[in-house]
């Protein structure tokens, strides 16, 4: 029997010719990557207090992204915290205020097929649309990693999940993992890695696959992977990564998997998840006409360069609902100023959206983009959990950058379609 991608590169990483599923092993770390609300001020001060330094500041990265631009005395501290272990341990990549770390790890080069990652953030497992295995781990294992280099690993089994057909106009990936969301619920993949894979991930642009694997963690699995392809090797080049060769990291043809899933992409609705969690989804139709105070595209789930352009192509020539806040947060800085010199960002302005920093602040309930006691919202992040994006009293929708930009035009849950 042959392997499948993810074996593959758990094989590597431990040094065996293969693995199989429930095979303990102990896998060597190609990078590991920590952010400002996890990083220095815990899995750091650990690591200090164990009196041992980094194994090899060639392999670490550093990101802030949850605490900034919040003048606040607790992000400042924050910062300032990052900043001085950093510069005193002589942190090479050091990567300040400039996006979510799951889009700016990437942007600058840090992944790539093959790899094995992790982060200290439950969403690294959004590197798997590059052909790596990026596991989400906590502070006390990434002390360990920092440490050593080195992280054991449980093989997990593999499911194949083909997206079948085309996605029609107005349908992203963002419905098609909230689709999986809704069907096999929140913990469906317990420890078990998804393949995402089909001609519907086929036909998706490098950036929408940064989705679906992002939201690996909504549905239980250990990480969520996708084998590169010419799209994934072009993307990669841009973004300082030349040479990859996609044919080097595939499943074989005859590798074995617990299951095999499939969504049928030529018959999806954009969906829509009701409060308060992912797996409340279901077709827009289900949700219309509920009314919302406030509309928000950002987190590393709905606010890349391509999410942009998908809610700029809803909202140009329109105007945002009186009555409803419609915020924008891009990505990284680079993927704001991409849109701004193409005009996308213009057109969201004039249709009323205010654009906001780069950062966590909407996904996890800081800034502006905070839902007020008892509002209703509508989203482009990845969780709507009770109080994650503001007080205990307020309900949040989840859905793909089109319904989200539709939602904001008509001041109520919206079908993108009719605005397409």
């Amino acid at each position: 029997m042959g392997q499948t991608i993810s074996e593959k590169i758990l094989a590597r990483a431990s040094g065996k010719e293969r693995v199989k599923p429930g095979d303990i092993v102990t896998c060597k770390v190609d990078m590991a990557m920590m952010h400002d609300s996890s990083g220095p001020r815990v899995a750091g001060r650990r690591l200090d207090e164990i009196g041992v330094p980094v194994w090899d500041m060639d392999r670490l990265v550093v990101i802030t992204d949850h605490y900034v631009g919040y003048d606040t005395d607790e992000s400042r501290a924050i910062q300032e915290l990052c900043d001085d272990w950093c510069k005193s341990h002589g942190v090479k990549h050091y990567i300040r205020q400039e996006g979510i770390c799951h889009i700016v790890l990437p942007q600058h080069g840090h992944v790539k097929p093959g790899t094995f990652c992790v982060g200290a953030d439950s969403h690294s497992t959004t590197a798997g649309a590059f052909g790596a295995f990026m596991v989400g781990i906590g502070a006390t294992e990434m002390t360990g990693v920092l440490a050593t280099g080195e992280i054991w690993v449980r093989v997990p089994e593999n499911v194949r999940m083909e997206v079948t057909g085309a996605l029609k106009p107005g349908v992203a990936a963002k419905d098609v993992i909230l689709k999986i969301c809704g069907d096999h619920g929140i913990m469906g993949f317990g420890y078990q890695v998804v393949e995402f894979s089909g001609d519907g991930v086929a036909a998706m642009s490098a950036q929408d696959r940064m989705t679906l694997t992002n939201m690996a963690a909504e549905i239980g699995a250990k990480t969520g992977i996708i084998a590169p392809d010419a799209k994934t090797a072009a993307l990669l080049a841009e973004w300082g990564v030349p040479g990859v060769n996609p044919d080097d990291w595939q499943s074989d043809p005859d590798a074995g998997y617990v299951k095999r899933l499939t969504v049928d992409g030529d018959a999806l609705a954009p969906q829509v998840a009701a409060p308060h969690s992912p797996e409340n989804a279901d077709d827009v139709t289900a949700y219309r006409n509920v009314k919302l105070g406030q509309a928000y595209l950002g987190a590393c789930t709905g606010a890349k360069l391509e999410d942009l352009r998908m809610a700029a192509e809803v909202v140009k020539g329109r105007k945002v609902a009186s009555g409803t806040r419609f915020l924008v947060a891009p990505s990284s800085v680079r993927m704001r100023e991409q849109a701004a010199k193409e005009g996308t960002l213009k057109i969201l302005e004039d249709a009323g959206a205010q654009i906001l920093q780069s950062g966590c602040g909407g996904c996890i309930g800081l800034g502006a983009a905070r839902l007020d006691d008892g509002m209703t919202g509508i989203s482009s992040t990845n969780r709507n959990f009770v109080g994650r994006a503001g007080p205990a009293g307020t309900k949040l929708y989840l859905a793909s950058p089109y319904t989200v930009a539709a939602s904001a035009i008509a001041g109520e849950i919206a079908d993108p379609r009719d605005m397409l």
